[in-house]
């Protein structure tokens, strides 16, 4: 089961930020859906979901900061 404390943030091509929110059905990490889901070449950060904003009515203007990407690349 995946770990669903936990998101996957990115950038995208816009310089909005996008999230990716595991559910508990998928059988694989939250790394390996980074890896298959965020789009090729993009930078990604693993993130608690706590921290993301709990406001989400402006949520398509959510921004990230590129330098903040650590975690890994998409594949």
């Amino acid at each position: 089961m995946s770990d669903t404390t936990k998101a996957i943030i990115y950038k995208q091509a816009d310089g909005t930020a996008a999230v990716i929110r595991p559910t508990e059905k998928c059988d694989l990490t939250v790394e390996q859906i980074a890896k298959k889901d965020v789009p090729t070449g993009a930078k990604y950060k693993i993130v608690s979901v706590s921290d993301l904003p709990t406001d989400r009515s402006f949520r398509n203007a959510w921004v990230v900061n590129e330098s903040d990407l650590t975690d890994g690349v998409g594949e």
